[in-house]
This record gives structure tokens, C-alpha cells and sequence, in this order.
């Protein structure tokens, strides 16, 4: 399947894989037909998708069954006068339906709006007006249909209601889709520009806009699956992510089917180590990518206790991570953790690639596909080790994989694209080598004593310390040095009874230790969990603002 979207698909190193990397475009390029439905064609009793749950529910769905049901959900969301360019907003969680209406709604070229079960009446009304949803489809839980009613009577454009049970003002999905009669093609699906899919940011300061990808963001996603998580068609790939945020589409979708992999799905209500690190071995994962909170937790775990044998190959993306966490994992399995960067805006602009050797705590190189530069202030390119703004030179031709704009928002746009520059807002340097080092946001960077301190790097040296599980650094005014460092901590279970000033010292003197003295936190406030974003990035914002406050 790769070769028929790449001239080269194998790279021995990084050179290669720069000079070499180029894409076949067709004319209009739809993922469900030309990927999904091709597979079906080539491999229909290939293994696509296992999804099981935490009440031991399992279905195996290979490449033609997916194709069948596809097309059976795209023939009903058509009888309900869904179609080409419509918004929809999926609130699915990890249910199973969303990844057979995900394809369905391609096949028609409406425009899928994936969003997170923890939405409240609020957020329904402030993207269904900002997005002009048509419909909504939504798993059957009581919080999410409650908020969804509350919204309805300031959500003047959806039409229709569809969710996986008898509820009033509702469609059926369950007792009607299959009712509907046979899919026949539209005439016109799509041309490449077209608007394919929209998130709404994760929202770490003010509120979240509209993020605009036309149908090549899906083939942007191939170097995810095949090049970065390294997949095969002898694949189980596990990526643990809800699937109301990007992320999912990084590691449940476009790149590992791409690669003919399979994708597993584990839907669960909370979180828990040990369960998740039970179904990798049982059903055999060969292929993992968690955000670095995730493994934090793992490796909390006497990994001693489970059959990981399968596993091979371990990503991980969606917040920086600490060196002190890839030690640890790879002391505990041996396994060489490949990290990567990327945004809403963007597929991966930044990754550790399988020819290289990973640096721990290093987000890797540039993608091939992206134009990737270092701005200082003023608007030019930094020296190695110099730190500075993430951007991508973008030139005549849009990067497969970047996003369209903030739709409706020609002001956000240009705040972030100008000049034939986007601008990330995220702060890195670059070692000799070429391997970025995250630094954090723009608004994150702490400027105390005429020093500018990056809160990354000090929260990196707080990880070392076992006492702390996670942790955030922010800014707090001071009226000698402008501001001081203050870390806002979250203690593992066997030190909580320990929290107060003989723990916030030793926590000062280990950081003073690990990285330049000046970088300590005059601050400690311990606590029994960070503020999140609904998309688990840590809100530093909110912490600042309550500092603020007080």
C-alpha cells in the first residue's frame, strides 16, 4: 500500500530518508477509499481492528467487514440528509462505532468533528455555533446526552441527534443503521483542499479554535504509522488516547492502516497500569505510543509481573518527556522509547526515527516533509545550542500534513502564519547533531533575574526525585527578581504523609543538583493533581491564574 503514495519506502538514515522522501498525490485523494477500501480489496480477511473493553466485550474486524460497515453507516448518515462539507460532531469516546463512522463520514465528504466526552453545556453551544454542526453523534452516557440536551435550545444549526440508544430526541444508531439501503458513491466527494476533518485546540490559554485540515492530512499521517512507530502488516499497534483529540487520528487511524497494521483499541472508563499493562499481554502488543504520563505511571508497576515479550517498539508524544522516565523503562524492559512532536496544526514536525539513535528526553529531528527552523526573536535563525521558536517554512506549496487555518478566525491565522512562516509557539534548541530539545511554550518561559529558564528543564531535574509522580512549573511575580520559579508537585502515594517544609527543601537541593542552581524552585506547593486540559496536556496557564488570584 505505501509504495502507491511513495517513490521510496525504505530509509536507511537520516540523510536518506531527507534527501528521498517524496509523495505520489493522486487527484483527489479520499483515505477511505484509497487506503481503506483498497485494503479490502487486496486483504479482505486481514485482521484492521481489536477492540475489547473492561467488560471483557472483544470484536475482531478485518479490512473487508470494515468496508461493509462503512458503507452501510455512510448510506444511513446519508438518509438523514447528511453529505458533502456537513460538520459533524462525533463525542464517541473509545467506543467501536467511531472508527466505522470516521470512515463513513470520509466516504461522503462531510466534515468530521471529533470532540471529548468531558465537554459541558458550555462547550457544546460554543463549537456548534462556531462550527455551524449539523449533527451529532454521541455515545450512550448519560453526562455527555444531559449537556447535549441542555445545549440544544442555543444550537440552531444541528439538525439531527444520533446516539447508541432509545433516548428522546434522539436517533437510534444501533436499531437503525443497519436498516438503511445500499450505499451507492456520491457522484463527488471531495478535491484535496477540501476541509476534511476539524479539532478544536486542547485550549492552554483563552478559548479554543477551530483547527482546519484539508483531506492530505490524512497522507501527512503516513510517515506517523510507518516510519516513526515503525509499523508492518505483522503489527498490533496500541496507542492510548481518547478519541476526542488528535492524538487518535496520530495512532488509531491513518498511519497504522497506511501500513496495514492492526489497530487495538482498549475501551475503558479510568485509567489503571496494571489493566492496561494486562491487555498488552494478553492480546500480544507488539507496538506502543502513550504520552509520557502514561509511562510514568507504568513504570510505577513491577513490569517483573507482566509477559511483554511481544512489545517491540515504544513511542511516545503529546507533552515532553523527561529523561528520568526513558531510563527508567528501558532499564525495566530494555526498550528505547522514540519520541515525537507535533500539534493540532500539524502530523509529526519532529521525531526518532527507527535509523537513529534516540537521545533520552531529545523530541528527535525534523520530518522530511516539514521545513523546520529555529527563530530567535527578531525573526532569524538561531546557532546550535541557541534557544528559540519552533517554526515551519512553509514556501510556495503547503506541507502535506500542515492545517488550512483556524476556520472562521483570518485573525488567529495570521497571527500564527505569516511572512511564509508558521509559528508553533513552542520554545527548543538544537544540538550539534541535529536533535531538538523542548523548551516549553512562548507564555511558559519564566524570564527571573535577568535569566530566562524554560520550565521543562527544571521540571526534567524534579523527575529524578522519587518522590514526584508529576509536576509543573510556573511563574510567580516577585518584586526583586520579577518572578521566581514555583513547582506545583504531585507526590507518589508512599510519600504524601511526608509533604512540608523538610520534603520542599530536599526537593530545592535535588534540583539544585541536577541542573544550574539558579533554576530552583523558591516555591513548593504540593497537590493531589494537576490542572488538565481535556486532552491531558497540564494547564500552566490556570495554575498562574490561581496564583494570581490569591
Amino acid at each position: 500500500m505505501v509504495e502507491r503514495f511513495l517513490k521510496q519506502t525504505h530509509f536507511e538514515s537520516v540523510e536518506d530518508y531527507n534527501k528521498n522522501l517524496e509523495f505520489i498525490i493522486p487527484e483527489n485523494f479520499n483515505f477511505a477509499y484509497d487506503v481503506m477500501d483498497a485494503w479490502a480489496e487486496e486483504a479482505p480477511e486481514k485482521l484492521a481492528l481489536l477492540w475489547t473493553n473492561d467488560q471483557g466485550e472483544e470484536i475482531r474486524t478485518t479490512y473487508g467487514e470494515l468496508k461493509e460497515q462503512s458503507d452501510q453507516a455512510a448510506s444511513y448518515l446519508m438518509s438523514l440528509g447528511i453529505g458533502k462539507g456537513d460538520p459533524v460532531m462525533l463525542i464517541l469516546k473509545r467506543h467501536y462505532e467511531w472508527w466505522v463512522i470516521m470512515l463513513a463520514l470520509c466516504k461522503i465528504g462531510a466534515i468530521v468533528i471529533p470532540a471529548t466526552h468531558m465537554l459541558t453545556k458550555h462547550d457544546y453551544v460554543y463549537r456548534n455555533t462556531r462550527a455551524s454542526v449539523k449533527a451529532i453523534i454521541c455515545a450512550d452516557d448519560d453526562y455527555i446526552i444531559s449537556q447535549i440536551k441542555l445545549a440544544m435550545p442555543e444550537s440552531p444549526t444541528v439538525k439531527q441527534y444520533i446516539t447508541l440508544r432509545d433516548e428522546e430526541g434522539f436517533h437510534n444508531w444501533k436499531a437503525e443503521w443497519q436498516q438503511a439501503p445500499k450505499f451507492e458513491r456520491p457522484a463527488f466527494v471531495n478535491n484535496n483542499e477540501d476541509t476534511m476533518i476539524m479539532y478544536f485546540t486542547s485550549g492552554t490559554s483563552g478559548e479554543p479554535k477551530m483547527v482546519a485540515h484539508d483531506y492530505l492530512y490524512a497522507m501527512g499521517h503516513l510517515t506517523t504509522g510507518v516510519f516513526w512507530h515503525n509499523l508492518h502488516e505483522g503489527s498490533l499497534h496500541l496507542t492510548v488516547a481518547d478519541t476526542g483529540w488528535g492524538k487518535a487520528v496520530w495512532g488509531k487511524f491513518y498511519g497504522q492502516w497506511f501500513a496495514g497494521a492492526t489497530v487495538f483499541v482498549f475501551d475503558h472508563e479510568k485509567f489503571n497500569a496494571d489493566t492496561l499493562l494486562r491487555q498488552m499481554e494478553k492480546y500480544k502488543v507488539t507496538s506502543f505510543c502513550a504520552p509520557p504520563t502514561i509511562y510514568r505511571f507504568m513504570i510505577r508497576e513491577d513490569l517483573s509481573k507482566y509477559d511483554l515479550s511481544s512489545l517491540q517498539y515504544c513511542c511516545t508524544a503529546g507533552e515532553a518527556l523527561n529523561p528520568a522516565v526513558y531510563d527508567k523503562f528501558y532499564e525495566k524492559t530494555g526498550i528505547r522509547m522514540m519520541e515525537g512532536f507535533g500539534q493540532t496544526e500539524t502530523t509529526m514536525t519532529l521525531g526518532t526515527f527507527p535509523w537513529m539513535t534516540p537521545k533520552p528526553g531529545s523530541m528527535g529531528i525534523p520530518n522530511a516533509q516539514y521545513n523546520i527552523d529555529l527563530l530567535r526573536a527578531d525573526g532569524t535563525s538561531c546557532e546550535d545550542g541557541e534557544k528559540g521558536e519552533i517554526v515551519v517554512r512553509v514556501g510556495d506549496k503547503k506541507p502535506i500534513g500542515l492545517f488550512k487555518g483556524y476556520y472562521r478566525d483570518e485573525e488567529k491565522t495570521r497571527e500564527a502564519w505569516h511572512d511564509g512562516i508558521y509559528h508553533t509557539g513552542d520554545m527548543a534548541w538544537r544540538d550539534e547533531d541535529g536533535y531538538y530539545w523542548f523548551e516549553g511554550r512562548i507564555d511558559d518561559v519564566i524570564k527571573s533575574s535577568g535569566y530566562r529558564i524554560g520550565p521543562f528543564e527544571v521540571e526534567s531535574a524534579l523527575m529524578t526525585h522519587p518522590a514526584v509522580v508529576e509536576c509543573a512549573i510556573t511563574g510567580v511575580p516577585d518584586d526583586i527578581r520579577g518572578m521566581v520559579v514555583k513547582a506545583t508537585v504531585v507526590l507518589g502515594k508512599e510519600w504524601k504523609d511526608k509533604a512540608g517544609d523538610d520534603l520542599v527543601k530536599e526537593l530545592q537541593q535535588h534540583v539544585k543538583k541536577e541542573t544550574a542552581p539558579y533554576k530552583y524552585p523558591r516555591i513548593v506547593e504540593f497537590v493531589d493533581e494537576l490542572p488538565k486540559t481535556i486532552s491531558g496536556k497540564i494547564r500552566r496557564v490556570e495554575i498562574r491564574k490561581k496564583d494570581a488570584e490569591k
